[in-house]
């Protein structure tokens, strides 16, 4: 199964391996042609986004890894995980309210994209069609029903490799 967030991913630290190695050379090289290195801004400016960078891409590369070597088979097919998508109904209001279980990178509370490691996550996995969920959300209770659950071996944007 590719995953969109690889993508993501590897255009991001493809883009930093880029700039790491043809435009910071060139900035310290500049710098480096103005003189005096201890009063220099800009060198000193690039030294700090050269350490940035390769953090950056040694961080880049581990999430890679991990995100590579899960295993999908391990997600539930029948109840909220990773991936899923879950259409809840208010219990109160009968407003209706769209959840994704995405990866920490892909988090967009505006747009329902919303981490297993929060507490509206933390409450809605391993939930089924049907089940009940109470959460909390700034602050307000509130109880919801899940109307309809697509796992993440059922959404379309996932490709099987």
């Amino acid at each position: 199964m590719r995953l969109p967030i690889l993508d993501k991913l590897e255009k991001e630290l493809f883009d930093s391996k880029k700039e790491l190695e043809v435009d910071i050379p060139k900035a310290l090289k500049i710098a480096t042609d103005m003189g005096d290195l201890s009063e220099n801004a800009e060198y000193k400016a690039a030294k700090e986004r050269q350490m940035f960078l390769e953090s950056r891409i040694s961080q880049m590369q581990k999430r890679i890894s991990d995100i590579m070597v899960l295993d999908f088979n391990r997600i539930p097919k029948d109840r909220c995980g990773l991936g899923s998508t879950l259409i809840l109904k208010n219990l109160n209001s009968g407003e209706k309210k769209t959840f994704h279980l995405v990866f920490p990178e892909e988090v967009n509370p505006d747009e329902g994209k919303i981490s297993l490691a929060s507490p509206v996550g933390k409450s809605l996995i391993g939930k089924m069609e049907g089940d009940e969920v109470n959460m909390s959300i700034a602050g307000e209770d509130y109880e919801y029903e899940v109307l309809q659950l697509t796992t993440i071996h059922h959404q379309p944007e996932f490709k099987k490799d």
